[in-house]
């Protein structure tokens, strides 16, 4: 079973949301998901520190980035992390594994197109395999960038807030999305490995089957 890390960094519970999503379409695929989120009391001094956290990010099978656009741009808590990660560039941690990303805002315009820029960036200084929407369908060189809810090529998954009572409301069609995300990400690691994914049908079928035995 693959093992694929969604390391985000969520200040309202927006991109916690997507994350969340993300990770359930992860599951559902059959690999496995873990959340990991960034943290205030991970930053002293404005640097971060974690090395559990960077030692199951080096264990993953996949990463998948996830932090708010602000301003224009990555928001500091996860460029904090960023910085962090050049050990893991050195001795070459993250080469191959696949990448991907998500990002939220309430404003429509590029700075979320900025922000999973960012992330692709990030993931080619690594050496890592870039994840698109259409992940599962994919060819893996060149690097393309398509996106699914919002129009203008975003290379991952886009979110944006809808107007209503509650804070940090999510359009559900973001939520649709990051769950399709999570299981394209998971199929294309399982494709790259040489696996072959089963419907979350076929993996309820066969806990069932395993009780069964066990009565």
């Amino acid at each position: 079973m693959s093992n694929i890390a969604i390391v985000y960094y969520s200040q309202g519970g927006a991109t916690a949301m997507i994350a969340h999503s993300v990770a359930q379409g992860v599951n559902d695929a059959g690999a496995h998901a873990q959340l990991l989120s960034i943290e205030p009391h991970q930053l002293i001094d404005g640097q971060w520190h974690d090395e559990a956290t960077l030692a199951r990010l080096a264990n993953a099978d996949a990463i998948i980035f996830g932090a708010p656009a602000f301003q224009g741009g990555i928001a500091a808590p996860f460029k904090a992390f960023a910085d962090a990660t050049i050990g893991m560039w050195r001795a070459g941690n993250w080469r191959n594994k696949v990448a991907g990303g998500f990002s939220f805002s309430y404003r429509p315009g590029d700075d979320k197109r900025d922000t999973l820029e960012y992330f692709a960036a990030l993931a080619e200084l690594h050496g890592m395999v870039w994840a698109d929407a259409d992940a599962d369908e994919q060819e893996l060189t060149p690097r393309k960038s398509v996106g699914h809810r919002h129009p203008g090529d975003f290379p991952a998954v886009a979110g944006q807030g809808v107007d209503g009572d509650a804070a940090y409301a999510l359009d559900p069609a973001d939520v649709i999305a990051g769950k399709q995300y999570g299981r394209n990400v998971a199929a294309l690691v399982a494709r790259l490995a040489g696996e072959v994914l089963e419907s979350p049908a076929v993996l309820a079928r066969r806990a069932l089957e395993a009780a069964e035995r066990r009565l």
